[in-house]
């Protein structure tokens, strides 16, 4: 390919593979839309569930038009999401890609992913604005179902790791929730983090906080339909000034560092627990510094946090603008200027650190 610019001569080879990763890219954003339309329409559980068909009987099966179908399904081929059969002209779900698209019990479980980029385009028009003025967006007001998106996308990795890795390797917390412990889940959103842990531990009572209504409401109805709202509760309120004291844990899962003042939040979470309580706060997988981020998941972070995470902290008092990608230094100096004289990182995931703070 010859060079289209004047200036430094292109390295031939550099410029090709770019342009392979730009036509990566781009078909990864296509597939946004393409997606969520197969997860909608349940092309992914059909498939899933009845194995390889043809697009007239996938269409059939799921009551839709056939033309539009099969183009998707082209789609999905091209994507090496779906699988082709040439000599039946059959499309499969292979199992590896079923742990994506279509078994919400697995651990990487991405459809909420595809609804947050989807969210992140709807609220470009307001962040644009907020890069001119250098104001927030606040939580309430992000464009589309933000709530519902975040909410599904962290529900894997809770499902999977909360119960069963990230509280067992808390310094003698499982014992206190077995006999029966006060929890508060700080910024709980739509409460799965919350009803999980009440699922598992129904001697211990749990209080949920967050400062979004709408979010408490969908919390409530989630400790309804999962049968814990004896020991599960939810409460409108704000990480610096939420009620209760005397907790044996405090929690805050994924969202200290959307916090506006999280140096308060900490003071705060402080003094609610009791002497020989315990912090835990699950927060992304980050390295200290820029050159540790350069990888996929930092990407993907980096992205979500100049898109939800900045503006939101921006919007509140204080305006901290943590980040996504703080890191556990930075973490660190907020949770001790709260006046917590013990942190560790007590385990993590490829997308988590999970932080054990005491007093």
């Amino acid at each position: 390919m010859s060079s289209v610019q004047s200036g430094p001569a292109l390295d031939e080879a550099k410029f090709n593979a770019f342009i392979g990763q730009m036509l990566s890219d781009l078909g990864g954003a296509s597939s946004i839309a393409m997606v969520r339309m197969g997860d909608a329409l349940g092309f992914y559980k059909e498939l899933y569930e009845k194995g390889p068909m043809t697009s007239d009987e996938l269409a059939k099966s799921a009551r839709v038009d056939e033309r539009y179908l099969r183009e998707w399904l082209s789609n999905q081929a091209a994507s090496n999401y779906l699988t082709y059969d040439a000599a039946s002209s059959t499309f499969s779900l292979p199992p590896e890609q079923a742990m994506i698209f279509a078994n919400e019990e697995s651990p990487v479980y991405m459809m909420g992913g595809f609804d947050l980029m989807a969210a992140l385009l709807d609220n470009q028009p307001k962040v644009q604005a907020a890069f001119k003025s250098g104001k927030g967006v606040a939580w309430g007001d992000q464009a589309g179902c933000m709530f519902c998106a975040v909410a599904r996308f962290f529900r894997p990795g809770y499902l999977n790791h909360l119960v069963g890795t990230w509280l067992p390797a808390l310094d003698g917390v499982v014992d206190k929730l077995k006999r029966g412990a006060r929890v508060a889940d700080v910024g709980c959103g739509h409460g799965w983090s919350t009803v999980l842990m009440a699922k598992a531990f129904p001697k211990s009572q749990f209080i949920g906080y967050d400062f979004h209504p709408g979010s408490i409401e969908n919390a409530r109805a989630h400790a309804e339909s999962h049968g814990v709202s004896s020991n599960a509760r939810f409460e409108v309120g704000l990480a610096k000034d939420y009620p209760g004291k005397d907790f044996d844990l405090v929690t805050c899962f994924d969202c200290l560092h959307d916090m506006g003042d999280p140096a308060g939040a900490a003071a705060h979470i402080r003094q609610s627990l009791k002497p020989d309580g315990t912090w835990m706060i699950v927060e992304p997988m980050a390295g200290d510094t820029l050159q540790q981020n350069m990888n996929p998941v930092g990407r993907l972070y980096y992205a979500a946090s100049t898109m939800i995470c900045l503006p939101t902290s921006r919007s509140q008092e204080v305006g901290a603008a943590l980040g996504a990608q703080a890191g556990e230094a930075r973490l660190r100096e907020v949770i001790e200027k709260g006046g917590f004289s013990k942190v560790r990182r007590a385990t993590e995931t490829p997308f988590n650190m999970i932080l054990e703070a005491r007093p």
